[in-house]
């Protein structure tokens, strides 16, 4: 085997491993229990990995099988991504309840919008993938990244806007969904006009890698006495806001 080929098995199984590690640190620290739909995301990935290599080495399953599986764990980790945007969401105003309220309409209006942003690019870019199958996977998970992007600069602007404090897990894991999310749209808006060399894949690759490296020491590490703060807000005027808000919902 060459370098080269060494470098990618190891690029593909490697952040996998890592993942398995992952689980072990969120069970050892309990983060299941906060966190479980970045937890069945984490554990689904290994699961997806496991299968899809052993499709991939094994003689009686064919190259439209293997597209398809790939289509259909594509599918499972992008909507499991989504929910960890709203997990993410569910944490940032857990200790304002009517700020959460007032936000999360602002984010189901902000999803609905990038989602027709993102199609309607779909549509008028298509691509020159000869492989039908493979073009609609590529497009979907263009779209996919468009509203990740999307949701996640939406929140850092809302959260920067009120100087809502993030806790360091939860900033760890948006970041590493956010670099992740940035990366694939990146390389899925190319691959759908033109066609990359094989080596293009390795960036992607080693993207995931240094993000799972990521989730594992912000998951791993204590949590800080001092909160990772946006914008300095004196938490008198968001408290306020916080009381005026809920006085309002409930009349």
């Amino acid at each position: 085997m060459t370098l080269l080929g060494m470098v990618w098995y190891y690029l593909w199984i490697a952040p996998y491993v890592l993942q398995g590690v992952l689980l072990l640190v969120m069970v050892r620290r309990r983060f299941y229990r906060q966190f479980p739909v970045f937890f069945a995301y984490t554990a689904f990935e290994v699961c997806q990995f496991v299968v899809l290599f052993a499709m991939d080495h094994s003689a009686a399953v064919s190259a439209e099988e293997y597209v398809h599986a790939y289509g259909w764990a594509l599918a499972v980790s992008t909507a499991l991504r989504f929910g960890i945007l709203h997990e993410i969401l569910a944490h940032l105003f857990r200790d304002y309840a009517a700020l959460g309220h007032f936000g999360k309409p602002i984010f189901r209006a902000a999803t609905v919008a990038l989602l027709f942003a993102a199609l309607a690019l779909a549509v008028y870019t298509g691509g020159n993938n000869a492989n039908g199958v493979m073009l609609a996977v590529h497009v979907a998970d263009r779209t996919a990244s468009i509203l990740q992007c999307g949701l996640l600069m939406c929140l850092f602007l809302f959260s920067t806007y009120l100087g809502l404090s993030w806790r360091n897990h939860v900033f760890g894991i948006a970041l590493g969904v956010g670099i992740f999310a940035s990366v694939e749209l990146i390389v899925s808006a190319m691959r759908a006009q033109i066609t990359l060399p094989y080596f293009v894949d390795f960036l992607t690759m080693g993207t995931y890698h240094c993000c799972v490296l990521l989730w594992i020491f912000y998951l791993w590490a204590p949590e800080r006495s001092t909160q990772f703060t946006l914008r300095v807000l004196p938490e008198t005027d968001l408290e306020i806001w916080n009381q005026e808000l809920q006085r309002l919902l409930h009349q």
